[in-house]
């Protein structure tokens, strides 16, 4: 095993947040996760959404669903969304969500904060929609946002002839997620000729060369998208994460570093996120809660 779990730690506690340490703790340590759900609550706004930077990307205070996202992805690993927490982001996105049941991806109280570049508001429902909608199917929750947000999704695959870019990412999301595999399955099908011949996802308009990797695509085991990629594309990824890890410990992020501070909490995230689909693909055992997760769904 070429993963130094000793440098990846030394790392998160130098340069990471504190959410990303307590969540690193309850997933390899299996260290009781209420830490780390004290640590999400302190983004959360009174309106129930997320905000304060929570997704490092837009800085302000006020609720955003980039935020959201993160507050459920964060729960989502901790298998922790029956949280209250979930059913208050669900009640937030109804406040702004559309007449079409989806939300936009930048709401425009974000422009008064630093921000970065793509993050600009849009006054039509976005393709973050996909992402939130999978979560909340994670959740089991039944909520009436989850209701019109599904029918978005389905509407907006359908509509949709070319998908690219994140729009494709998020939209595996939601199809890994939603309980309805046969059209799921469908759904996958119909964005692989998205994908470039080694699996990758490219970025239009993105960094220099910016593509989405086939573990960011469907990082679990037995999810419906993994049928877009083949074992020696799945291996050859995972080896790439393995080697990815930097001489600090941490794993890095190849979209725009617009700010010192952005860049250390978006390194802080890949951390956590590259152990734990290390861990859940079969490269790494582990004391905690990711033990024996390879083949989870």
């Amino acid at each position: 095993m070429s993963i130094d779990l000793v440098a990846a730690e030394r790392f998160l506690h130098t340069h990471a947040r504190l959410l990303e340490r307590q969540l690193f703790g309850a997933l390899v340590h299996g260290a009781p996760d209420e830490p780390a759900r004290a640590a999400l609550r302190a983004f959360q706004n009174p309106d129930g959404g997320f905000g304060h930077g929570l997704e490092p990307d837009v800085r302000g205070p006020d609720s955003q669903p980039s935020a959201a996202r993160t507050a459920l992805t964060v729960l989502a690993d901790l298998d922790a969304l029956d949280d209250p927490l979930t059913e208050q982001v669900a009640d937030w996105l109804l406040t702004v969500s559309g007449p079409d049941g989806g939300v936009p991806t930048v709401l425009p109280t974000a422009t008064a904060y630093p921000r970065a570049p793509w993050m600009q508001p849009q006054p039509e429902s976005g393709f973050l929609t996909y992402a939130l909608a999978g979560l909340l199917w994670q959740s089991g929750l039944d909520h009436p946002w989850l209701r019109s947000a599904t029918e978005w999704c389905w509407a907006s695959l359908a509509a949709d002839p070319d998908p690219a870019g994140y729009t494709v990412k998020f939209a595996l999301d939601f199809l890994d997620s939603v309980p309805d595999p046969r059209r799921a399955a469908d759904a996958v099908e119909r964005l692989r000729p998205a994908l470039a011949a080694d699996g990758t996802l490219p970025i239009p308009g993105g960094t220099d060369g910016e593509r989405v990797p086939p573990l960011e695509l469907s990082p679990r085991p037995d999810s419906p998208s993994r049928a877009l990629f083949s074992d020696e594309q799945l291996s050859a990824d995972l080896d790439r994460l393995e080697h990815d890890q930097h001489e600090d410990g941490g794993w890095d992020v190849d979209y725009l570093h617009w700010s010192p501070a952005q860049a250390l909490e978006w390194r802080g995230i890949a951390t956590v996120a590259a152990v734990a689909t290390l861990a859940r693909n079969g490269r790494l055992e582990l004391p905690g809660r990711l033990l024996g997760a390879a083949g989870a769904s």
